[in-house]
């Protein structure tokens, strides 16, 4: 796949599901990430996004209308009128109201490959980094698109890996989907090498599609204090954990340490722990903590929905982020806070040894005893009294986006 297509088409719905939502995490950001590059490629972009009622085919200045859904979702207009009879009424139907007339085309889901095959030049590539609609059925029609090429892209594994952090029926879908990508797609893109193990990992015997290592991008905003919520203390020395709370992250290890540390120091002089992230999912006794435990509020401090400014601005003056995590295909955080010079706690993951080498503190995520040291030792170091201190020992080097794409574009 290293000759220039003649056109590429970017999946956009997991984007479009996301309306409403709040601010961008995770694979929604790369996502956007890849809306953001492809429109200045050089080449024609066109967008498609699955809808209850078929495929929009849209051209790449669609991606306008989607930005602006995004960031103003009450803009959008009425949900399309069969909607409307349904009582239907999310924001992500909106969204796809609002792109419906910039169509250049529509198909019911059957005729996909008809869509494409009719409106896209041969020689065109499919790109799909969401995941969303990677799935067999669709993938398939794909595939007899005369000329078309697919590109996939695998974020991890984990609901293969660790059944137990995902809902119940992922495990099975996923599993459906990898197998899909693997049987049609020409490449798959790895956003680190430990995904890629995975993948070879699973794949077993069976012969891999070409498949490309691109460690995602850095793409931290500029701290902007004046975005954090108005009255947050920040006179206290402090900690970042980012990400949604759900058990993977293993927020519990967090506020089992945190009671640990205030039953050695009085409240008033406790750091303080910040938790960046929407709630997930199958994590009651989690929530029922964070709803309830007299420390909430006062010692530790759930903020969820906060703009990219202010997460940045809180990473910028931790002590650490700290990330417990069970699993991770990459992380962003850990190399958000790395760019902005923050220390970084993290269970001894193999993408973390992969991106931050002897640049991060390890802890295993099972060791409340091992996290608790490990915080206090990076409190008792008191970062922001010594103009010389610096969480690293050797130049790092931080993932861009430019360097991902300078990998990918010659290969899609």
């Amino acid at each position: 796949m290293n000759a220039s297509p003649a056109a590429r088409v970017l999946d956009i719905t997991r984007l479009v599901s996301r309306t409403g939502l709040g601010p961008l995490t995770g694979v929604d950001r790369v996502e956007m990430a890849y809306l953001t590059a492809l429109a200045k490629a050089p080449e024609p972009l066109f967008l498609l996004c699955r809808t209850s009622y078929g495929f929009l085919l849209l051209p790449g200045t669609a991606g306008a209308a989607l930005r602006q859904g995004l960031v103003a979702p009450d803009t959008l207009p009425a949900p399309s009128w069969p909607d409307r009879l349904r009582r239907r009424d999310a924001p992500r139907l909106r969204m796809a109201a609002a792109l419906r007339p910039l169509a250049l085309a529509r198909a019911p889901h059957a005729r996909l490959a008809r869509l494409i095959g009719r409106h896209l030049p041969q020689g065109s590539t499919y790109i799909n980094v969401g995941q969303t609609t990677a799935q067999p059925k669709t993938l398939a029609r794909l595939r007899t698109v005369r000329g078309l090429r697919i590109a996939v892209m695998i974020h991890d594994t984990i609901p293969l890996d660790y059944p137990q952090f995902s809902r119940a029926t992922e495990p099975a879908r996923f599993a459906a989907r990898l197998e899909a990508a693997l049987s049609h797609a020409d490449l798959l893109i790895c956003n680190s090498q430990a995904t890629a193990d995975d993948v070879v990992r699973h794949a077993g015997t069976r012969p891999l599609p070409q498949y490309v290592v691109a460690h995602l991008g850095a793409d931290t905003p500029p701290p902007d204090r004046a975005a954090l919520p108005p009255g947050l203390d920040l006179s206290l020395p402090y900690f970042v954990t980012l990400g949604t709370i759900e058990p993977r992250k293993n927020h519990a290890l967090l506020l089992d340490v945190w009671e640990q540390i205030l039953r050695q120091m009085p409240e008033t002089k406790a750091p303080r722990l910040f938790i960046l992230g929407r709630r997930g999912w199958n994590n009651a006794a989690t929530f029922q903590r964070l709803d309830s435990a007299p420390y909430m509020g006062r010692v530790v401090h759930e903020l969820p929905g906060l703009s990219d400014g202010a997460v940045a601005a809180l990473l910028a003056g931790a002590q650490a982020l700290l990330m417990p995590s069970f699993a991770e295909g990459f992380g962003l955080p850990l190399i958000e806070a790395a760019a902005l010079g923050t220390p970084i706690i993290t269970a001894p993951l193999p993408v973390a040894h992969e991106l931050l080498g002897e640049h991060a503190r390890y802890a295993a995520p099972s060791s409340r005893a091992a996290w608790t040291a490990e915080i206090m030792e990076a409190l008792a170091q008191n970062r922001h009294s010594d103009a010389t201190f610096s969480p690293y020992r050797a130049a790092i080097t931080i993932p861009t986006w430019t360097e991902h794409f300078r990998r990918i574009l010659n290969k899609t």
